[in-house]
């Protein structure tokens, strides 16, 4: 039979409970912690530890008893506050419901009884001792260390489905054009309605909150859609029509000064005003912008030929917009490129349009002086409508073909 300690007053103690008083010294941190800090990253990793919501509220309500702001340092960290006075600042919350949320918080490991021989909450003095009795808050303050790391694998795992549903996104719309483009070079093909018709059930399947393993599947079969499209269009009709956009955008760059070679003297701090607002989900992700804005006109294979310097740097094939977002994403911050800085530019020059300008940031790293501020002047230049990559592009293909 197992052995369940118990307190003076018959509750039991949670094994939670136990294993935080038998903690090694060395685990304990070092430093006071802000309680209220403390608290937001338990918020975040409130399931880490099984607690709810309204848990986490009667928490906050004990907290407030603690008169600092820090927990630790050599204060007692015990809070003796009547059941009615905890009720009333819970705004009058039934005290059933508050001692059954606080025996939640016990068996969790977040916070401890410490009951008088009378079972009543108050703090006595005994010349310079002070002895109290009520909820010890220090539990909370022991597994600080261990919150703060459950709350930062919290925002990794927040940030791989975030990162996952763009590929996604940017997937889907890789497919419907493609599914456009085979339309034009082989018409008829049965593929292409395929295409066209996956491209609709993910869009309809974004704007749902897809876990990541949802997510991972969804990549899986887009990946396997988009590279048989792939070989099916890849021919001598595509070499063609290639040359045609390649052409185009050698004649917008004839009449546009915008390139590489102008780098801004001041990072501009914002986006300009005006610019056009994006309807999101709760996750942050496009849902309006995925059916209007369209792919680049540049194409890739002119993007990879001009900035040669991106194979080095990574090791994955390219061969359809959602890759080279993979790839724009992994050699953003070896560029010192902030997270605010590129997800800014996505939001307005559109995921495609923003890897395109770090991929040709990349090609010419050693005459940029600032990288972010380059970025979010060039995202202050697309958001007033003044920017296009294209130029920028081709100023690299020009400048290797006269090397």
């Amino acid at each position: 039979m197992e052995y369940t300690p118990i307190s003076p007053f018959m509750r039991p103690i949670s094994h939670a409970h136990l294993r935080v008083v038998e903690q090694p010294e060395a685990s304990v941190p070092g430093k006071p912690v802000n309680k209220w800090e403390l608290l937001r990253e338990l918020s975040k990793a409130q399931a880490a530890f099984r607690i709810s919501e309204r848990d986490l509220t009667v928490l906050q309500g004990l907290l407030s008893f603690f008169p600092d702001d820090a927990l630790g340092g050599n204060a007692e960290m015990v809070v003796f506050p009547s059941n009615k006075a905890i009720c009333e600042r819970l705004n009058g919350m039934p005290c059933s419901t508050m001692r059954r949320h606080i025996a939640r918080l016990v068996e969790a490991g977040l916070l401890m009884r410490r009951d008088s021989p009378n079972g009543k909450r108050y703090v006595r003095k005994h010349g310079e001792e002070r002895v109290a009795f009520g909820f010890d808050l220090s539990p909370l303050y022991c597994r600080a260390e261990e919150i703060a790391r459950a709350a930062e694998a919290v925002r990794e795992a927040e940030d791989r489905v975030r990162r996952l549903r763009e590929v996604v996104s940017l997937m889907r719309r890789d497919l419907a054009a493609l599914a456009e483009f085979g339309e034009e070079i082989q018409p008829g093909l049965g593929l292409w309605d395929q295409l066209r018709d996956k491209a609709v059930l993910t869009a309809r399947a974004l704007r749902r909150k897809l876990v990541l393993e949802e997510l991972s599947a969804y990549r899986a079969e887009l990946e396997a859609l988009l590279d048989h499209a792939r070989n099916v269009i890849d021919g001598p009709e595509t070499e063609e029509m290639n040359t045609n956009d390649a052409s185009f955008e050698r004649h917008h760059h004839n009449s546009n000064t915008e390139s590489i070679d102008l780098e801004p003297a001041l990072e501009k701090g914002g986006a300009a005003a005006g610019a056009p607002d994006v309807e999101t989900d709760a996750l942050g992700a496009d849902v309006e912008e995925a059916d209007t804005r369209r792919v680049p006109k540049i194409p890739l294979h002119l993007v990879i030929a001009g900035c040669p310097s991106l194979k080095t740097f990574y090791q994955g094939d390219i061969r359809h917009w959602h890759q080279l977002f993979d790839a724009a994403c992994h050699v953003r911050p070896a560029m010192g490129i902030s997270a605010s800085a590129w997800e800014e530019a996505q939001r307005f020059m559109g995921p495609e349009q923003a890897s395109i300008v770090v991929v040709a940031m990349l090609e010419r790293f050693a005459d940029i002086r600032s990288p972010g501020g380059y970025l979010r002047a060039l995202t202050s230049k697309a958001a007033a409508g003044e920017f296009s990559c294209g130029p920028m592009v081709m100023a690299l293909m020009s400048r290797r073909n006269a090397a």
